[in-house]
Order: structure tokens, then C-alpha cells, then sequence
């Protein structure tokens, strides 16, 4: 945890918090505080600053805050994402998160399994906490969107062409494709298909919505890699 989040409910005053739970266990066990210290803390949706431990037990701690610092300014991404595994989802959540990704559309498509969408990682309470631990690694404050889609035809016929409007559209994929571009310094939508790929139906519509085909090479990643390895290399 390279910044602790505070909620709003923690302040008792605009600027005294008290901390319980998995954040104070951390304090504890991890950071080793002890009164008189400081550390890094931001608040979610809000600005960062430093805190200092006022009193600290095995209960509660209280901290004193000031809040000063804006948080880092996200990627200008939009990440479309076919539904993952669960565990890997979980994963992949945090990965954007601390990546700075604003906004994640998740996908059905013909290679997920009805199941995962079942998922309990998907009740909102459970993408936040991940979503919180991303943002805990990276020292920011603000969410990624996270908006769910699970019927690809309507989606990507009448919703998506409007949202990838002043973006570069670009749909990962394997194949005698364009290598993927670095370095952008504008904004683009990113789809990344489920394990096995997207179908050769689902390229055809992504390309009709306005997506470039492009490859990473020939070796075939995980899902989670990918994620990681195409975030980076456009940005």
C-alpha cells in the first residue's frame, strides 16, 4: 500500500480521520507506525496529502490530515475487455487501476463462458475493493468507470461507434495485422478480446465500428499480460 485511502466516512472533523479494519492492519503490520508518524493518504474522488498518527491501538487509529496534492492524471484510454475468467479478472481490475486507465467496458463475446458473468467479483462492492487496491499501488485517488455490456451485436452497432468518436479505435488481435503503435500522445479505445480470441464475426464487427486491427507479435499471451503489455506500449 503506497497511499491509504480515506473515505468520507472516515473524517470525524474536516481534518481528523479514524481508521479500522484491513487499513490499520496495515499500519500496523506492514508500516510498522507509531505515533508522531507520517504518511502518505489520499481521499477517494479527491486530492492527496500527508497524515500524521495521533493515536494508534490494536482498535483504531486517529490521524491528523491535510490534503494538498491532486491525484495523477489518468490514461487517455478507454479499455473494451470481453469478459474475463474471475481470477483473472480480479487481477486484471487492479492492473488498470494502478495503470491509469479511466474507463473499462466489459464485453460479452462468444468465447466467454455464461459463468463468468456470474461472478461475485462483479458485485460492485467487490470491483471497488479492487479497483482501491490498484489505485493504493499507483498513489492515486480517482476510480476507473467500469460499465458492463453483455450483448455484443446492439453494443457494438449502435453504442459503439458514437463512443470511440475522436479516439484511435484499435482491436488486439492475432493475425497479419499492423504491429501496435507506441507512444501515443492521443486518445484511443483499446479492445481486447477473451483467452482464445476474439472470433473472426467479432473482428469483422469491431472493424465495421471504426477498430483497427493490430498484433503484438506471434506469441500468444494471457489475457492479464496482454492488458499490461498493450496499456504500455501505447502509453
Amino acid at each position: 500500500m503506497n497511499l491509504l485511502l480515506l473515505d468520507e466516512q472516515d473524517f470525524t472533523d474536516a481534518s481528523r480521520v479514524q481508521l479500522s479494519g484491513r487499513r490499520l492492519r496495515h499500519m500496523l503490520e506492514i508500516q510498522q507506525l507509531s505515533i508522531g508518524d507520517t504518511l502518505r493518504v489520499g481521499l477517494i474522488g479527491g486530492l492527496m496529502g500527508q497524515a500524521r498518527v495521533l493515536s494508534l491501538s490494536a482498535e483504531q487509529a486517529e490521524l491528523s490530515v491535510i490534503l494538498d496534492a491532486s491525484a495523477p492524471p489518468k490514461l487517455p484510454l478507454t479499455l473494451l475487455l470481453a469478459m474475463p475468467r474471475p481470477k483473472m479478472f480480479r487481477r486484471i481490475l487492479q492492473h488498470c487501476a494502478t495503470l491509469g486507465v479511466p474507463r473499462i467496458i466489459l464485453l460479452n463475446s462468444y468465447r466467454v463462458e455464461k459463468s463468468f458473468w456470474q461472478t461475485p467479483f462483479l458485485e460492485p462492492a467487490a470491483m471497488r475493493d479492487n479497483l482501491l487496491l490498484g489505485l493504493e499501488q499507483a498513489r492515486d485517488t480517482v476510480l476507473p468507470e467500469v460499465i458492463i455490456e453483455k450483448r455484443f451485436k446492439p453494443f457494438v452497432e449502435d453504442r459503439l461507434p458514437e463512443l470511440i468518436t475522436g479516439t484511435q479505435a484499435l482491436v488486439a488481435h492475432p493475425g497479419d495485422y499492423p504491429a501496435c503503435p507506441r507512444a501515443l500522445t492521443t486518445p484511443a479505445t483499446l479492445a481486447i478480446g477473451p483467452e482464445g480470441g476474439w472470433i473472426p464475426y467479432e473482428v469483422d464487427k469491431l472493424i465495421e465500428a471504426g477498430f483497427a486491427p493490430v498484433q503484438l507479435g506471434e506469441r500468444i499471451l494471457r489475457v492479464e499480460t496482454a492488458v499490461t503489455a498493450l496499456i504500455s506500449r501505447l502509453y
